[in-house]
Parts: C-alpha cells; sequence; structure tokens
C-alpha cells in the first residue's frame, strides 16, 4: 500500500522531483508545465492530480485547485487498485485546508483507513485531521484504535488529552476524567510510564478529580524519579499536600524548596499560606486555572488560635532571618520581602505593627530601593499605610538617600522617590507652582545624568530615562488642571527630545501616540506607532493602543491597512493552530497541547478580533457611501449584511474575552472609551491604578452592547434601502401601504437597536422626537449621540414602508419623522461646529463626533435619500395617469428635497471651516502653537522644561559623549511644531475630500429633482 523505495505517490521519484523543486524555488508556472507532462504519463495518478492542484492553488487558481483534487479523491474512492499512500493523502490535505475544505481531507483519510484499518501511517493523518477540526471525540476514538494497534504509550496520552479537551474545552462530563484514569492506571500496570509529560498528565487527571493523596503517592514512588530536576517534584508534592489540606507537611515541603531556591517569592507565598492554614491560592486549581492563574496577592484572615497564629509566624520570621543571614547575593530580595509579608500577615489578623512595617519597608528601600521594581515589589505593603503614615514614610526614604552612594544607585532611588509619590497620588495634591518645580527637578536631573549613559549601546536602557516620562506625566496633568495647551505641547518636547537621544523607549512613543491623538494629529500618532513594530500576538494586546482613535478618524487607508494586518495575523493564527496543537502531540508535550487549544478558543472570543471583523465591512460602507449602486455590491458580498448579524447570535459572542494590555495605557486614558483630560480636573482619586480594575470590568460590560449595535448596522442599512426603494412599487400595486417582509425585519432590528441603547421601543421613539424637539438634552460631544442619529435615520426608513409611528393625515406622515431627523443632523453638526477651536489648539475630540456624524447617519440617510430619488425617477419620459403613486412622489419629493438641502447646507459648513483651518499661513499657526512655551524670563507656566532642553541642545558638552552629544544637537522645537502643524493639516484634509464627495452627491441629487 505505501510507497516503494524511489516511488512518491506510486510514481518514480526521479520524475516527481523536478516538479518539488520548481514548487520549492516559487517557479509555479514551470511546476505547471512539468506537472502536466506527469499526468499526460500517469493520467490515472491521483498524486500527480494532487499535485496539480497544489500548484493549482498557489497560483492563486482555487476553483481549479479544487477541482483537480475532487478529481483525485475520486480516482482513490473509486478504483481499488489505486495505491494509497501517506503522501498523496498529505498533499491533498494540504491543498484542502488551503482552501478551507478540511471536511474533504478529512473524508479521504477516514476512506483510506476503513480500507487500511491498521495502518498507522494513514490513522495518524486521520488523527491530525481530527485535531484540525477540534473534534475531540473522533481524536479520542482514533488514538484508542492507534494504541491499540502498537500498543506505544504516547497514543494512549494522545487519547487522554483529547478527553481532557473534551472536559475542559467541550461537553465532556466528569465520568470522561475517571474513563482516562482508567486507561492510564491499567498502562501503568502493564507498561508504567517512561516520560516525564506522561507523569505530568496522569498527576493531572488525578487532581482534576481532587484524588490528591493518590497523585502524592505515584510522585513519591517509582515513577516520581521521571521528574529530573528535585525542586520540581518537591514543588509539586507541596502544592498536592496543600489541596488535601495537610497543610503541615506542604509547608515542610515548602521550606525545603525555599533552602535550595531562597528567592523564590511564589514559593514562599505557598509557604506562609501552609502555615496559616490558607487554602486561597488552592482553590479551584482547574487545568484553565494553570494556564492563566490569579495574580491577585489576597487571602483569607485567619481562623488560628492566637497562640497557634503567634507561633508560627515566629516559626517563619526564624526561618526569614536564616535565610537573609545566608543570602550571598545582593539581588536577592525574597528574604526582605519576606519580612513585609509576615507584617502584612499580622496586620489582616488585627495584630499588626505599623512601627515595624514602615522599618521594614525603609530597610527594603535602602537595600532595593535603586531598582526599577521597588515599587512594583511594595506595592501591596504600601496599602497597609494610612495617608499620614505614608507621607512620614516618604520624608524617611527622602533622608535615608546617601547622596554620597554610587551616582547610579542614587540616581535609582530618587527615581523611586518620584514613582512613590505618584503611586500615592501625592502629585495631584500639590499647588501648580509645586509641580513645574518638580517637573523641572525631574528635567535637570536627567540631563545631569547623561554622561552615565555615554558608552551604552543605543539600544540598551539609559540611566533616568523614566524622569522623562515622570515630567511628561506631569506637564500633562498642568495642562488637566489649567487648559493651557502650552504645557501639552511641552510634554510632547520632552518626549521628542528623549526619543532623538534614544529612538528604541517604547513608554516614550506610547505617550507620544496618545498625546499626538489629542492634538488631531494623528498621522504623527500613527507613525510613532509604526516604530513600535508590532506583531504577531502583540497585535491583539496592543492595538488599542491606536486602532480606537484611528476608527474614529478620516484615515480611512491607514485604518485599512491597520484592520487587514490584524485580521490577517488572527485569521492565519486561528486556521494554524492546529498545527501547533498537532506538533504538541507529535512532540509529546501534552500540557502544551490543552494550552494550545484554550489559546485559540480565547482569541476566537476576543472582543477586539470581532469587533474589527465588523469594522472592516462599515468601512468598506463609509467609503463608498455617495454611490448607492457600490454600496449594493459591498452589502450583496456580505449576504446583504446577514453574515456580521449571525456574528452577534453566534454563542461565542456571548462570552467575550478581552486581551489588550491596559496597564501599559497612560493615567489620563485608562481604556480606550476613557479620556479624564476631556473633563474637568477631578482630582487624582479617579487616576489611581487601583481603579483600573472597575474600569475594566465596566467597558467589559457594555462591550456587548457595542459589539450589536455595530453587528446591526450592515443589514440595517440594506433593510432602508429596501424599503426606501420598494416604497413606490407598493404603492401602485394596491394604493395602499403595506408592511412587507423587509419592514418587519427592520422593525425588529430596530427594537434590539433601542434595547442596546438601554430603552424599549416605544419609549426610544420618544427620546428621538424629544431631542429633535429640544425638549431633552442630551450631551452633543458624547459619542453614543451618533448611536440616536443612526437609530434615527433607520427609524425614518423603517416609516417609509410601514407607517406605523403615527396617524396619517391627508397630507402622509412622512415630513414628521424626515423632519426629526433633518433636525439631529443640523442642530448636532452646526452646534459641534461652533465649538471647535482653531486647527492647531483643536483637540482630538472635538472633530470625532463632527466626523462620525457626516460618516455614519449622515451617510446612512443619504443612502436612504438616494434609494427615493431612484424610486421616483420616472424609467421613461411618457406621462403616466395621475394616482396614489404621484400623490407620494409629491409627498415625498418635497420632504426629499427639504432633506437634501438640510445635509448639503450642514456640509458645507464644515467644508468652509475645514478650509479655513488649511489655508491660515503656516506661520500664523506656528506662532499661535509656540507663543505659550516661548516667553521671555519665564518664572512659571510653561516652557520652564523646554528651556532646560535647548540649554543643553545649544552647548557643546563633551562630558555627555559624543552620540548624545550629536543627537540633542539634531533636536529642534521649531521642526516638532512644523510636524504637528503638518500632521493635523492632514486629518483637515482628508475630512475635506469626505465632505466635498457628500456635497457632489447632493448636488447631483438635487440637479435630479
Amino acid at each position: 500500500m505505501t510507497s516503494k523505495f524511489g516511488m512518491a505517490g506510486g510514481i518514480p521519484e526521479r520524475r516527481v522531483r523536478p516538479i518539488w523543486d520548481a514548487i520549492d524555488s516559487r517557479q509555479f508556472k514551470a511546476a505547471l508545465k512539468l506537472s502536466t507532462a506527469l499526468l499526460a504519463k500517469c493520467p490515472n495518478s491521483p498524486y500527480a492530480l494532487a499535485l496539480k492542484a497544489l500548484i493549482l492553488e498557489r497560483m492563486g487558481k482555487p476553483d481549479e485547485a479544487l477541482s483537480s483534487c475532487l478529481n483525485a479523491r475520486e480516482r482513490l474512492y473509486s478504483d481499488e487498485a489505486i495505491p494509497i499512500d501517506d503522501l498523496t493523502l498529505s498533499t491533498l490535505q494540504i491543498v484542502f485546508q488551503r482552501l478551507d475544505r478540511l471536511d474533504l481531507a478529512t473524508s479521504c483519510y477516514e476512506n483510506a483507513c476503513g480500507k487500511f484499518p491498521n495502518n498507522l501511517e494513514l490513522m495518524m493523518g486521520l488523527f491530525n485531521c481530527y485535531v484540525r477540526e477540534y473534534s475531540f471525540v473522533k481524536q479520542q476514538q482514533t488514538a484508542i484504535k492507534m494504541y491499540k494497534v502498537v500498543g506505544e504509550e504516547r497514543f494512549l496520552l494522545w487519547a487522554v488529552c483529547s478527553i481532557q479537551l473534551q472536559v475542559s474545552c467541550g461537553d465532556g462530563g466528569d465520568k470522561l476524567i475517571v474513563l482516562a484514569e482508567g486507561l492510564l492506571k491499567k498502562h501503568v500496570a502493564s507498561h508504567s510510564l517512561h516520560e516525564p509529560e506522561a507523569l505530568l498528565v496522569y498527576i493531572s487527571i488525578l487532581e482534576q478529580q481532587a484524588k490528591y493523596g493518590a497523585a502524592i503517592e505515584i510522585l513519591s514512588g517509582k515513577l516520581g524519579s521521571l521528574i529530573a530536576i528535585e525542586v520540581d517534584r518537591l514543588r509539586m508534592q507541596g502544592r498536592l499536600l496543600a489541596r488535601m489540606c495537610d497543610y503541615a507537611a506542604a509547608a515542610e515541603i515548602f521550606q525545603k524548596v525555599l533552602e535550595s531556591c531562597p528567592d523564590d517569592w511564589e514559593c514562599f507565598l505557598n509557604y506562609i499560606g501552609c502555615l496559616l492554614e490558607d487554602d486561597s491560592s488552592w482553590s479551584g486549581g482547574t487545568i484553565k486555572d494553570q494556564i492563566y492563574p490569579p495574580k491577585s496577592a489576597d487571602c483569607k484572615l485567619s481562623h488560628l488560635p492566637d497562640e497557634v497564629f503567634d507561633s508560627r509566624l515566629s516559626k517563619a520570621s526564624c526561618f526569614v532571618q536564616k535565610l537573609q543571614e545566608e543570602a550571598n547575593n545582593d539581588s536577592m530580595r525574597c528574604p526582605y520581602l519576606a519580612t513585609l509579608e509576615i507584617e502584612r500577615r499580622k496586620h489582616l489578623y488585627g495584630k499588626g505593627d505599623g512601627v515595624k512595617i514602615k522599618e521594614a519597608l525603609l530597610n527594603y528601600f535602602c537595600r532595593f530601593g535603586h531598582l526599577p521594581c521597588f515599587t512594583t515589589d511594595v506595592g501591596m505593603f504600601l496599602e497597609l499605610l494610612s495617608d499620614d503614615e505614608r507621607i512620614e514614610f516618604l520624608e524617611k526614604i527622602k533622608r535615608s538617600c546617601d547622596s554620597s552612594s554610587v551616582p547610579i544607585k542614587a540616581l535609582g532611588q530618587s527615581i523611586t522617590i518620584f514613582k512613590l509619590q505618584g503611586l500615592f497620588g501625592t502629585m495631584f495634591k500639590l499647588p501648580i507652582a509645586e509641580l513645574e518645580r518638580t517637573a523641572v527637578q525631574m528635567t535637570k536631573m536627567y540631563c545631569k545624568n547623561l554622561p552615565l549613559s555615554k558608552d551604552l549601546d543605543p539600544q540598551e536602557n539609559m540611566h533616568g530615562e523614566e524622569l522623562l516620562s515622570m515630567a511628561c506625566n506631569i506637564l500633562v496633568q498642568l495642562f488637566w488642571r489649567t487648559r493651557n495647551i502650552g504645557y501639552l505641547l511641552e510634554s510632547i518636547m520632552v518626549l521628542e527630545f528623549g526619543l532623538t537621544i534614544r529612538r528604541y523607549v517604547w513608554q516614550y512613543k506610547i505617550l507620544l501616540v496618545h498625546l499626538y491623538s489629542l492634538l488631531n494629529a494623528l498621522p504623527l500618532a500613527h507613525e510613532w506607532y509604526k516604530t513600535l513594530e508590532i506583531k504577531n500576538i502583540l497585535l491583539e494586546t496592543v492595538s488599542h493602543q491606536i486602532l480606537p482613535q484611528i476608527l474614529m478618524s478620516p484615515l480611512w487607508v491607514d485604518l485599512a491597512d491597520l484592520l487587514k494586518d490584524y485580521l490577517k495575523f488572527m485569521d492565519d493564527h486561528l486556521r494554524e493552530s492546529a498545527d501547533l496543537t498537532f506538533l504538541a502531540y507529535r512532540h509529546r508535550n501534552y500540557s502544551k497541547v490543552i494550552e494550545f487549544v484554550q489559546f485559540k478558543e480565547r482569541l476566537e472570543h476576543s472582543n477586539q478580533y470581532l469587533m474589527a471583523r465588523l469594522e472592516a465591512p462599515i468601512l468598506q460602507l463609509k467609503q463608498k457611501a455617495h454611490n448607492i449602486e457600490e454600496i449594493e455590491c459591498i452589502l450583496e458580498s456580505l449576504s446583504s449584511g446577514v453574515h456580521l448579524l449571525d456574528l452577534s447570535n453566534n454563542d461565542r459572542c456571548k462570552s467575550l474575552t478581552f486581551n489588550e494590555d491596559m496597564q501599559s495605557r497612560p493615567w489620563w486614558t485608562p481604556t480606550p472609551d476613557i479620556n479624564y483630560l476631556l473633563g474637568p480636573f477631578e482630582g487624582g482619586s479617579c487616576c489611581l491604578k487601583t481603579d483600573l480594575g472597575q474600569l475594566t470590568k465596566e467597558k467589559e460590560a457594555n462591550a456587548g452592547k457595542i459589539f450589536e449595535r455595530r453587528s446591526l448596522l450592515p443589514r440595517m442599512i440594506y433593510l432602508s434601502i429596501k424599503c426606501a426603494s420598494s416604497l413606490k412599487e407598493n404603492i401602485e400595486a394596491n394604493g395602499s401601504m403595506p408592511d412587507n417582509k423587509s419592514s418587519s425585519e427592520l422593525k425588529s432590528l430596530l427594537e434590539r437597536y433601542a434595547k442596546s441603547l438601554g430603552f424599549p421601543f416605544r419609549d426610544a421613539l420618544e427620546e428621538i422626537v424629544a431631542i429633535a424637539e429640544g425638549r431633552k438634552f442630551r450631551e452633543v460631544f458624547n459619542l453614543e449621540m451618533v448611536d440616536w442619529m443612526n437609530f434615527a435615520v433607520f427609524l425614518n426608513a423603517w416609516n417609509l414602508g410601514s407607517h406605523e409611528l403615527e396617524l396619517p393625515d391627508r397630507e402622509g406622515c412622512l415630513p414628521n419623522m424626515w423632519q426629526i431627523v433633518d433636525s439631529m443632523i443640523e442642530r448636532n453638526i452646526l452646534g459641534k461646529l461652533r465649538s471647535l477651536e482653531p486647527v492647531i489648539r483643536s483637540r482630538g475630540s472635538d472633530l470625532t463626533v463632527l466626523l462620525l456624524i457626516v460618516t455614519e447617519p449622515l451617510a446612512w440617510h443619504s443612502l436612504v435619500v438616494q434609494s427615493c430619488v431612484r424610486s421616483m425617477l420616472p424609467p421613461g419620459r411618457k406621462k403616466k395617469k395621475s394616482g396614489p403613486a404621484d400623490q407620494l412622489n409629491s409627498v415625498l419629493s418635497q420632504v426629499v428635497r427639504g432633506s437634501i438641502q438640510t445635509m448639503h447646507g450642514v456640509i458645507e459648513e464644515v467644508s468652509k471651516w475645514l478650509r479655513e483651518q488649511i489655508i491660515r499661513p503656516e506661520d500664523e499657526n506656528l506662532d499661535m502653537l509656540l507663543t505659550p512655551v516661548q516667553r521671555k524670563g519665564l518664572i512659571e507656566g510653561p516652557g520652564q522644561v523646554l528651556q532646560i532642553l535647548e540649554a543643553l541642545a545649544s552647548t557643546s558638552d563633551l562630558e555627555i559623549g559624543h552620540r548624545i552629544s550629536q543627537a540633542v544637537k539634531s533636536w529642534s522645537l521649531l521642526d516638532v511644531a512644523r510636524k504637528i502643524y503638518a500632521s493635523q493639516c492632514s486629518v483637515f484634509s482628508e475630512f475635506l475630500q469626505i465632505c466635498e464627495s457628500k456635497l457632489k452627491l447632493l448636488q447631483a441629487l438635487k440637479q435630479q429633482l
């Protein structure tokens, strides 16, 4: 059955090798020519057909490739004389996989395994197919068959892993885990185990059933020797003992680990948890928890009697003292953090001593206060101090700093003190003058210590580069408090200065991305984001730094590229993740099998991924909204919006995952939908990191509603066009306005849309009328207003086909709803336009709502208008007899003309404002931008930090080294200002192009009517 030596798929290898050489060198035309010649000689060879299919797929001819594959498959099925080998099947599988027809590849292997039931190669290929399909039950069945054929341990473990996947990622019950244990137990009795991973799987199966004693017995026996590193084996034993509540034995085990690895902080937490019989670290230990362990350092209050509690903590203190005495490494932090943890436990039990906590913190600062990780290390211990105690602690560590110590250490301690002030919220309580002095002090300290980094490689972290980030944060806070844009410009200049010296500081770049976004300089923000070189999985965790801003900007080309790159990575990873899973099976790394599958499921449920899948087609609709025929083509490719509507109905959207790294965001925008700088100064309480968890939960709670609204848009656009297009046909048919299928579906979608806004349908109607008539005020700057306007537009389209909103009078009720939409468009656009500042001072949010109104509700309304105009135009010049359709045309024509006039008027006003900003002389704008920071004799206000940087740039300080000196000289305040202005003008030009395309459309519609 299999290929003989020197044969490939039943064909001599000398004939096949040139084809593969051509494929490998990407010479597909030559390969196709050779393949065609081979088929002429071997017309009945499935392998030759599979090779041709592979070449055709690589050449971008999927239909021909599929046809060739189906021919090969048919030959394999029909001709019993044709040999079947894994090479032919694997080639077919490659092509079927690329064509998203894995079901056909699976059927080929199933057919082959039916003919040759004991062939291991074919069964492994079939198992691979089931791995790609995530068919865990069939994986298990196939693995069991392979185990029965050859009795190899690896196939049994493949079956066991498949069972675990059924339980953790599928619908499998606990009985399956019992089956897995039985299979392993039987194999161990007859064959034992021979691989460390096999033992880990066995123990995880027992843990899932809470059979900790049995697991400890296995680990302590002969099989335990499979874990070659003793410390790893001890950690496992300690965990199992703790889970079976044998805390005394577990504590002894963890103590042994600490004696071997005294800097193992996690082990110390386990050790003290076992001493105090605290099971918070062990509860709910599922496989998923092991892959995504909780990061919280919470612990349960001890239930021990006072004497026992004191005795055990005394024992822990003695042990920690011993570790400190034996520590022979100045960088070993765990023994000293352990003292703080013991004091924290005492505090939680009600026996804390504030003096001892502060002494331990001070001692830790003296040893490790110069390290960047200091504030992270002691964060949870600082929470034990009151506000007064924190101030006292800050004063103590300031006095403890030794100015005569090594410069790098003294610099590190100074940076730590600044960090602590930020952590405590002290900066938000300082007077403005004191904040300015602090920013100046940080900048001077950075410049003074530049010589420490003169011999470092450009890619190495410089000493003190955190100072510029902190100075920037203070300047941003000063802007928030004073609304003086000079501070914002100064913060940008500080970061640009730092990046001129070293262009690899990602923290500076992220800050600049958000600051430039705030100043409407999105092209600059995007340029700095691109220098981060975000690739692979970082696209999922870091894209939130720029994607939300670009989504609400006129930079549609950049947005399309961002979405394309992100979706390509995600789609490729989801498609190829099964390869990693099967690779883990082949390499016997069974713990990774579970992890890869769970990771793939997590990405599949990603809120950002699903939103990107929605926003990409919505962007296409925005781009072509001036041409209804092109919109109809796009909607047709989207199955009239049904495909995207199905996304919101899909079960996986009911449990969204959020994988964004929010910790890396600036303090003023902790989540993409929050920016404190856009509102009034509220003190520092809202900006502390402790609020991040709550803010993230609120974001996640709203994500489902936002996702549903966006998923409804394409289908509602399609139905709105259809309702408007069929209006005249309905009237001509019988003189009435029946509620057709489209309007019924549109109403049901409107009800869902209203529900996502938090209103029943009838209440939402009243809300719309109240907003339009000015009886109920809604903040114009709120992005939710765009959703309400979308609702009004689609409501009007539905009313065209149903007339259910109110009883018609003799003139019809059409004008009322049209007037509501026109009123909302005019009121919101002109109201927003009046509040805009000059381009150079305009903040990003000022244009966001204006742009979204123009590119969404107004664009969708223009599509309804285009559809109405198209339906009103007579098919020929012959005058028809007057009837209901002509009466409707008369009424409809009036309201459509009025709506076109309204849209044309407001877009003309927006265009006029945009042109004024663009044509304003550059020098005038630069003067307006730089005046706040270039005042003479500065002793207060913005510009003090820039004076320091400009002084450094104008001197030739040889102490800082040639490279840094040359970089500093190349920095120019005026050059940065010019880049900001050019970037802002680019945004306004893109917006103007959008407005001009709409004006052209509206002018054409006017002429048609």
